[in-house]
């Protein structure tokens, strides 16, 4: 999910004067002329300004060769390649403007939103973190890095970063909406909905009924979270994530068809929301739509390697395409980090037949039918409980 308030890149770094050189004697005489340097950046600079982004790239290059050691042209051919979209190349420009200045906290937060930007969550998140110990008052690096957290699926972080902003400035929207969202994914649903409570004086919006409809989504109540989502996608379909909690409920309550839609409708907005890939690439498998599932589950993966629901699907479709050796390997970590994941053992016994391992395969089937008796039991025992 996007976040409510979206950081920019920060400004070109003007110089005025001339541009300093090394004290030393013969430093001096190889360098070249302060005059030529500052013609080459402000040249530079102007066609930056103007929106000349191969001049720009040029001259920042030009003056880069015959002076490495500036971080200002370093940071700005940063930020005019981040202007032009082209954020791979810009990331090795700010960490060396990094290398030369590290305690300089705008080229950082700049280097932060370019592995954003490129869906690098992972990447971004230490930058931000350096940020936000250095500026702890930049609202712009704590917005991006709660949602990089929610992104990661580090739930139980953005409410740590978040809950002692809320509580002191309870008016900021952003904050409210990304603390509420991590308590009711991080299972804290009743924190949850005390934030839902403080939100609904802002009347009857498109994101208290997201709120609501995922703290329903939460308690099993599929029926009614699917209503409430609905009147959510109404009142804002362009609501980040909107669009993907509608497709869950609608996976929930047994609509296939309407969740692949709503899935693809927050793809179509944000190619990199992990739910809608997962469960959009999960319902493609199960429909033996392999070959269209495979991108969405690889996607996934690249957003959480650890998420045991991508490393399951993706080790699901290789069993189905007939690569049961793919998949072995997969399903056994899978099972190790979930041990009582019913489903991975069902797969994983399955990939042990079709690549001969037959005495694994019989412990598995034997696993099977102890989890299986285990969840019976539980079953039984919260059916008296109701009675």
């Amino acid at each position: 999910m996007a976040i409510l308030s979206m950081a920019q890149d920060s400004a070109p770094v003007k110089v005025t004067g001339e541009v300093a050189f090394p004290g030393k004697a013969a430093e001096r005489k190889t360098a070249p002329p302060a005059a030529q340097l500052k013609r080459i950046f402000d040249e530079a600079l102007a066609a930056h300004q103007a929106g000349d982004i191969e001049t720009a790239v040029a001259r920042y290059k030009e003056f880069l060769r015959l002076k490495p050691d500036f971080v200002a042209a370093w940071s700005n051919l940063g930020a005019v390649l981040v202007k032009a979209g082209r954020f791979a190349e810009a990331v090795p420009n700010y960490e060396k403007a990094l290398a030369l200045a590290p305690r300089n906290v705008p080229v950082r937060l700049n280097l932060a939103l370019a592995h954003y930007k490129q869906a690098q969550y992972a990447e971004a998140v230490p930058e931000l973190e350096r940020v936000h110990g250095e500026q702890p008052e930049n609202m712009q690096a704590v917005y991006l890095l709660a949602d990089c957290y929610l992104r990661l699926g580090e739930n139980g972080k953005v409410v740590g970063l978040l809950d002692p902003l809320e509580a002191k400035n309870p008016d900021d929207r952003t904050v409210s909406y990304l603390l509420g969202t991590a308590l009711l994914r991080d299972g804290q649903t009743e924190r949850g909905r005390e934030i839902i409570e403080r939100f609904m004086r802002y009347g009857d919006t498109a994101e208290i009924h997201m709120l609501i409809g995922a703290s329903q989504l939460a308690a099993m109540d599929y029926e009614a979270a699917l209503l409430t989502l609905k009147k959510a996608v109404e009142l804002n379909p362009e609501l980040p994530g909107v669009w993907s909690l509608y497709g869950q409920a609608e996976m929930e309550n047994d609509h296939p068809g309407e969740a692949k839609k709503a899935f693809r409708r927050e793809l179509a907005a944000d190619p990199h929301d992990f739910d809608a890939n997962v469960r959009l690439g999960a319902l493609l498998r199960m429909e033996n739509q392999l070959d269209e599932a495979l991108p969405f589950i690889r996607e996934a993966l690249r957003l959480r390697p650890d998420s045991i629901s991508a490393r399951y699907q993706i080790a699901s479709i290789y069993l189905a395409k007939g690569e049961p050796g793919k998949a072995v390997a997969r399903l056994e970590s899978v099972v190790r980090d979930a041990p009582e994941f019913l489903e991975g053992h069902v797969q994983l016994a399955s990939a042990y037949y079709k690549v001969g391992r037959k005495e694994d395969g019989k412990r598995e089937r034997a696993l099977i039918m102890k989890l299986n008796a285990e969840n019976r039991k539980r079953e039984r025992e919260r059916q008296a409980v109701q009675k």
